[in-house]
């Protein structure tokens, strides 16, 4: 099963604000923007700067390391999975780098983690020939390629230690399996399949056995789904108000008590669990005037009040945001203000708002 997802993200990439402040914004001065940010965003840095685009990045448990997926020069223009020590900046590749490859997660061990590639197909160099051609003429036309997201059938999900080797495939049913994390406790994995015909939430043991489905929303994609600090839940997206259109879930493990956090006319996805399971972060876009470009925010929620604050205000796209284990500092997938080529990896200190500062 194959379908495109797309909402609207443009990835032209942006600049890094904080302690090294290029040239040309000290120039201008700093803009409102920066000022608005700083009351929860402190030191505010680019970590990716090599990479064509890079994003999706996750914090391993100890944070030494982050893992994320990125596009390189070369003959695969379709990201692969790496591995960033952030105290020497020091990255290397861990996945087999033929094909497709989405959404890694380290183990709770830090030993190992997953990821899902398209190493298997065995068209996989073909469809990565046709798609540097296709880039290829686009840039020629001065075309900008919008972000968007093809649910491969090829995809299934892996596991590897974090140099890349004891290769593991732990998803053998048709259709696309991807998505995938851990649970706190390591003994379970959530992902997100098409294996019964619609995009839906799985569960499984963390070597790939005993399936089960978690959600069940017919004609609907449910994904991106990350189990709570204690296991007991998942939040997630799905686009059930109108295609595409994704809001935020929250479902207990066992499959009850689902609830709707986020009901806007606009997009709402990349959900992710502060430390203190009390609180999501999330980015969100305002789709209700066609004829103006969304602009992407992360907004932070009290789960059981649905109130939120609002944390980034830069132009361009802020997406995919986590948090470390201890819940100190925030990383996100941002083209800020579309100075470079493509989306890179932006780290902060993170700081909590008061009480009051939540809004319905």
């Amino acid at each position: 099963m194959s379908r495109w997802l797309s909402v609207g993200l443009v990835l032209v990439l942006g600049w890094c604000a904080g302690e090294n402040v290029p040239d040309w914004v000290r120039a201008q001065g700093e803009p409102e923007w920066v000022r608005a940010e700083g009351k929860y965003l402190r030191n505010v840095r680019q970590l990716t700067f090599r990479f064509e685009r890079a994003g999706e990045a996750y914090f391993s448990p100890d944070m030494r390391y982050i893992v994320f997926q990125a596009e390189e020069k070369g003959e695969n223009p379709f990201y692969q999975i790496y591995i960033m020590e952030l105290a020497s900046g020091r990255t290397w590749r861990v996945s087999p780098g033929v094909g497709r490859t989405t959404c890694a997660y380290f183990h709770p061990s830090g030993e190992k983690l997953i990821f899902a590639s398209t190493h298997l197909d065995p068209d996989a160099r073909k469809k990565q020939q046709e798609e540097s051609a296709r880039r290829a003429q686009e840039a020629q036309q001065g075309k900008v390629r919008r972000y968007e997201w093809v649910f491969d059938p090829h995809f299934d999900i892996f596991e590897c230690r974090l140099d890349g080797t004891g290769l593991r495939r732990l998803t053998e049913s048709p259709g696309y399996d991807a998505e995938g994390s851990y649970s706190p406790d390591g003994r379970h994995i959530v992902f997100c399949s098409a294996r019964d015909g619609d995009l839906e939430l799985y569960i499984m043991d963390s070597d790939g056995k005993n399936v089960r489905r978690l959600t069940r929303a017919p004609g609907c994609y449910n994904g991106g789904p990350f189990f709570s600090p204690d296991g007991k839940r998942v939040v997630f997206r799905a686009d059930r108000k109108k295609k595409d259109y994704l809001q935020i879930y929250v479902i207990n493990a066992d499959g009850t008590g689902e609830e709707q956090l986020t009901d806007t006319v606009g997009v709402n996805w990349g959900p992710y669990w502060h430390p203190d399971g009390r609180h999501i972060v999330y980015s969100a876009a305002d789709h209700s005037n066609p004829a103006v470009r969304p602009n992407y925010d992360l907004w932070l929620m009290e789960v059981a009040t649905r109130k939120k604050v609002r944390i980034t205000y830069a132009p361009g796209a802020d997406v995919l945001p986590v948090f470390s284990p201890d819940g100190k500092k925030l990383m996100w997938t941002s083209t800020r203000d579309g100075k470079m080529p493509g989306a890179q990896i932006f780290l902060a200190d993170f700081v909590m708002p008061e009480a009051s500062e939540f809004q319905p």
